[in-house]
């Protein structure tokens, strides 16, 4: 059922208003642009325009108004008109002058003081949210999300359609602005010269800035040009767009146009008037829209003008910050109607903050162009019921804006690009192909990599994982010396990390990932050391000969490509794998702050009356063990003669004596304040890390001193433990390096034989280890790199899993003859390196949360983290001051922050908290919530067994059972379907051949009905214009 009206209706558009009120169902307005009025060659959004009449004093206009109601056929037709001519100004070319930039849009209303003197006051400004001037506090209001009213859009609208209208207008000053807006012919019918004149006057008012109140004090002026001036130097790495907007100004004030603006505004007007320290947040390049409303007695209808000036022009004084104005929107009305005025500027300078509008506005031709994006604006409104929403309270910006609005634009990318299409998976079929392909696709950035290093970033991430990767390395060689009887050991681990990590740095295909020693690593050195015990071989070759092997099958693997079976780890798999590295990590932690309990016992319970009758003191054993004889024998000790009372608790143990008394625990005298002591300095370090890293996005200090916090927080927080520990003076445990530079084992030169003393057939044998290993190399070698290589770190560079693996070869096999120790990539060290490295805008607007960008690509922070730690050596007496549970604590911050941004640890959240409650996840949006619960449980499931095997003595097979998830994943495609597994996961590569080409199917099925819709809308939308046409001559004709 369709209703037509023909509606008599004043200027003020009442009659939208009573439609509104009236209709229920769907609504819209069928209008026919391009309809002429009269001679006065204006536009209007009507139907149909008759020639204007006086009656009863007001003037009026006869408009055909088409409402639907309940026509679902015609459903969503007024939307597809306006969305269509919307992308047709969009796709329309452009030049130099036509080219949208950000816009900052100022409104400022016109205030009549008592004496008559007028001025313009600033009540509100945007960049990308809106801040008003309140009322009492002479102060900024904090930036919100502009909420306008559907009946100030629709006043909007009618008065662009029935306003002045200039476009690409080139006014060099203000009063020539002035001068063309009263210049028009509709200007001068309806107002005497009088009229005008005083018009013109209070369009020059000046203009007063909300930050003229308070003069900004000569330190917060030199830093603010200095902020101003390091905007440019700020560029983005690799090419990284900060994100404000789609559309960026291709010709970008440069340093010098922005001196010669501020040396001309400081002459003119003095920096005191200038608010530069709001200039840092504007993007370079920036224009204004400057909104001017208010109400004036003298008028007797509103002046309404809408100015687009080519090119921008500086106005002084109008704009708050020195920027050329571009756009200028004049509204000057009656009294009786200031609030609606001001609520008309509101949605105009919201409506300029669209991204899609904005670049209408600088493309359009004519008026009808400006009515088509504001319908396209309206369409797209989401309307709050005004029973239960208060107009008053302001909504908080996201922390995340939705992009959905820039698909609308000409360029913009509608694909998501899918890892598993990369051209770094593809097999090449040619020898060597894939690595040749890497190094073609790295060599172009190699230098790069060293200058985009030159940042304070770079710096504080070397100094916190100077001290993460450290710690490892003289842990672990510890381990190692324990574990093969001082044969590899810390000295030979410190030169190993160092030497493979530089050469990793240096010619890697992803210089982001960090090298490390493993525990799996770990515990093959412990089988293999304790099978040549058993069997009298030579331990070192044996391992020379394994290692070799190895070698030669990871560069079997680099010549046929074989990293592309890479594409079958999917997410599940990283995850899973990444999960377990970062448990793993935070137990070891605890485990070893336990550890510490039973090495500086505690006494539990005690009396603190019985405090003088505690007592430890050294005493010959009652019943000394065989061991203990032997020793005394050995070394030539009589018992007897010993003055066991006086010895130190370090000469008692030596001498095999014990301890008696209260104050005696299991391995000597109990330890006041020590375990306690740990366990401050332990959990101390990981709160202080944690605030530190969430210090970048609190409400203290400004973004440059948060950045910094932020970065550097982690190594300010060792320095600051480190000298809480030696001001406190309570004997904690320290870290222990050795302070000599040379070979462990005497009698072994540099090089180690592969046979040696071992027989032949050993190198035979060693096939069947090498295999394992080499499977547990490449296994944890291309995983972490799948961790680091993530579509949402937004790598440039790419990457080259060829490449790592065929440095990571190399290595190995120069490892194994020099005698040194494996080393492998680590997934939460790699993972701590990219996080440390993020990169996010540095100029957002009030109230917008800085964008990700990107990582900062570089080798210089991996580089100059193995010199330092290969220099450790000579200065290991500094080290010695380090306590150990302040590294614990590092290594526990570790585990934790790596847990953050996993899905599979998102998803086991959910299963404690309410559906009302749960966080607006894409995947919630998509699949059913039984069914990400059965997707989490199979992964937890999966990862017990595993956790078991890993903490066990057969942790060597761990990789081996991490492999076996790709088959589990493999399995669930039967369980979920393709579209489920796209948002809780990737797809393999045969089911994303296979959804492609679905979707490539229907993208052309769909794109061919809306070619035929748009033909068969556009021949409707003609029919009806020339039906109009004929109705308008009729008419004509009859009068």
């Amino acid at each position: 059922m369709k209703l037509v009206t023909n509606l008599r209706t004043d200027q003020n558009g009442d009659f939208l208003l009573k439609i509104y009120k009236r209709v229920t169902g769907s609504w819209r307005f069928l209008a026919c642009r391009e309809e002429a009025l009269l001679e006065a060659g204006r536009s209007s959004n009507g139907a149909n325009i008759h020639p204007e009449t006086e009656l009863e004093g007001q003037r009026t206009q006869d408009v055909d108004v088409q409402v639907s109601l309940g026509h679902w056929e015609d459903q969503g037709y007024h939307y597809t008109l306006s969305l269509h001519n919307v992308q047709l100004i969009l796709e329309s070319e452009e030049d130099e002058e036509h080219i949208p930039h950000d816009l900052f849009m100022e409104l400022d209303e016109i205030c009549v003081e008592g004496d008559g003197d007028a001025e313009w006051k600033e009540k509100a400004r945007w960049l990308k949210f809106e801040e008003d001037v309140e009322a009492g506090g002479e102060r900024w209001s904090r930036p919100y999300v502009s909420t306008l009213s559907m009946h100030s859009l629709f006043e909007l609208q009618r008065y662009i359609s029935n306003g002045t209208v200039l476009l690409d207008v080139p006014a060099k000053s203000i009063e020539e602005a002035a001068d063309m807006i009263l210049s028009q012919p509709e200007q001068a019918e309806e107002f005497n010269r009088k009229v005008q004149a005083k018009v013109r006057e209070i369009l020059l008012k000046r203009h007063c800035h909300q930050h003229e109140k308070g003069r900004n004090s000569l330190l917060t002026t030199v830093c603010s040009v200095a902020g101003v001036s390091r905007q440019k130097k700020q560029t983005d790495p690799e090419g990284l767009d900060r994100g404000e907007s789609s559309y960026k100004s291709l010709a970008p004030a440069t340093m010098a146009e922005i001196k010669r603006t501020l040396n001309t505004l400081t002459s003119a007007m003095g920096l005191s008037k200038v608010d530069l320290h709001f200039m840092r947040k504007i993007p370079i390049g920036a224009e204004a829209c400057n909104v001017l409303v208010g109400k004036l007695d003298f008028l007797h209808q509103p002046i309404v003008a809408f100015l687009r000036l080519t090119p921008g022009v500086l106005f002084m004084g109008m704009t708050e910050v020195p920027i050329p104005t571009r756009f200028l929107f004049v509204l000057l009305g009656p009294g009786g109607k200031p609030h609606e005025y001001y609520e008309v500027g509101r949605s105009m300078a919201t409506l300029m903050t669209d991204e899609v509008f904005r670049a209408v506005a600088y493309k359009a031709r004519n008026r009808a162009d400006l009515v088509a994006g504001i319908m396209e604006f309206q369409d797209r409104v989401t309307v709050l019921p005004p029973g239960v929403w208060d107009p008053s309270i302001r909504i908080e910006p996201p922390r995340k804006i939705h992009l959905h609005r820039r698909k609308l634009l000409p360029g913009a990318s509608h694909s998501k690009p899918n890892k598993h299409s990369a051209p770094e998976l593809e097999w090449t079929g040619r020898f060597f192909g894939g690595l040749i392909q890497d190094v073609k696709r790295k060599a172009p950035w190699f230098w790069s990599d060293f200058q985009d290093a030159l940042n304070l970033q770079c710096l504080a991430a070397f100094l916190f994982l100077y001290s993460a990767c450290m710690f490892p390395v003289i842990t672990l060689g510890g381990l190692l010396e324990e574990a093969t009887g001082g044969q590899l050991s810390t000295m030979e681990s410190i030169l190993g990390a160092s030497m493979s990590g530089v050469v990793y740095s240096l010619f890697s295909g992803q210089p982001l990932t960090l090298l490390g020693i493993t525990g799996h690593i770990l515990v093959f050195e412990k089988v293999l050391y304790k099978f040549c015990m058993d069997n009298f071989l030579s331990y070192l070759s044996l391992r020379a000969c394994i290692g070799l092997w190895i070698s030669f099958f990871c560069m079997v693997l680099v010549a046929t490509d074989a990293s592309c079976l890479v594409s079958y780890v999917t997410r599940f798999t990283e995850e899973s794998f990444a999960t377990l590295i970062c448990i793993f990590l935070i137990y070891e932690a605890l485990d070893k702050l336990i550890h510490l309990h039973e090495v500086y016992p505690v006494h539990m319970p005690s009396k603190l009356d019985f405090l003088t009758n505690y007592y430890c003191k050294c005493g010959a054993p009652t019943q000394p063990s065989n061991e203990t004889l032997q020793f005394w024998e050995s070394n030539n000790i009589n018992a007897s003669g010993i003055a066991w009372g006086t010895l130190t608790v370090t000469e008692c143990s030596s001498l095999h004596g014990e301890f008696h008394g209260p104050a005696c625990g299991h391995r000597g005298p109990y330890t006041p304040n020590i375990f306690l002591w740990c366990c401050i300095l332990f959990f101390s370090t990981f709160v202080l890390c944690s605030f530190a890293k969430s210090f970048k996005t609190s409400r203290y200090f400004p973004r440059r001193v948060q950045s910094i916090l932020s970065d550097f927080g982690v190594s300010l927080t060792i320095i600051f433990m480190v000298l809480l520990d030696y001001m406190a003076g309570i004997q904690s445990p320290k870290l222990h390096a050795s302070t000599e530079f040379m070979l462990t084992t005497d009698g072994i030169g540099w090089i180690n034989n592969p046979i040696g003393p071992n027989p032949w057939w050993t190198a035979l044998v060693a096939l069947i280890p090498a295999l394992l290993c080499t499977i547990l190399i490449v296994m944890e070698q291309q995983i972490t790199a799948l961790i680091v290589n993530r579509n949402e770190h937004k790598l440039k560079k790419g990457c080259g899993y060829h490449l790592d693996l065929f440095v990571v070869a190399v290595i190995l096999g120069v490892c194994s003859l020099l005698g040194l120790p494996w080393f492998v990539a680590t997934a939460v060290l790699s993972l701590s390196h990219v996080n440390s490295l993020r990169v996010e805008s540095s100029c957002s607007a009030p109230g917008e949360e800085p964008e990700f960008l990107g990582i900062r690509e570089q080798r210089v922070t991996g580089l100059m983290i193995f010199v330092l730690i290969g220099c450790s050596v000579f200065f290991t007496s500094v080290l010695k001051f380090v306590p150990t549970p302040v590294l614990y604590g590092i290594f526990l911050y570790l585990g934790v922050s790596s847990l953050q941004g996993i899905q599979f640890y998102e998803r086991l959240k959910l299963f404690g908290m309410p559906a009302k409650r749960q966080p607006d996840f894409t995947f919630l949006r998509h699949v059913p919530l039984r069914k990400v619960h059965l997707f989490t449980l199979i992964q937890l499931f999966c990862l017990i067994p595993i956790w078991v095997i890993k903490v066990s003595r057969a942790a060597i097979i761990f990789p081996m059972m991490v492999f076996a998830l790709v088959f589990v994943r493999k399995l669930m495609d039967y369980c979920f379907s393709k579209q489920e597994l796209s948002f809780l996961d990737d797809l393999m590569p045969e089911s994303k051949k296979k959804l492609d080409d679905e979707n490539n199917e229907a993208n052309e099925e769909e794109e061919s009905q809306k070619m035929v819709a748009s033909s068969a809308e556009s021949s409707d939308h003609s029919n009806l214009r020339e039906a109009s046409e004929e109705d308008t001559l009729k008419q004509r004709r009859s009068r």
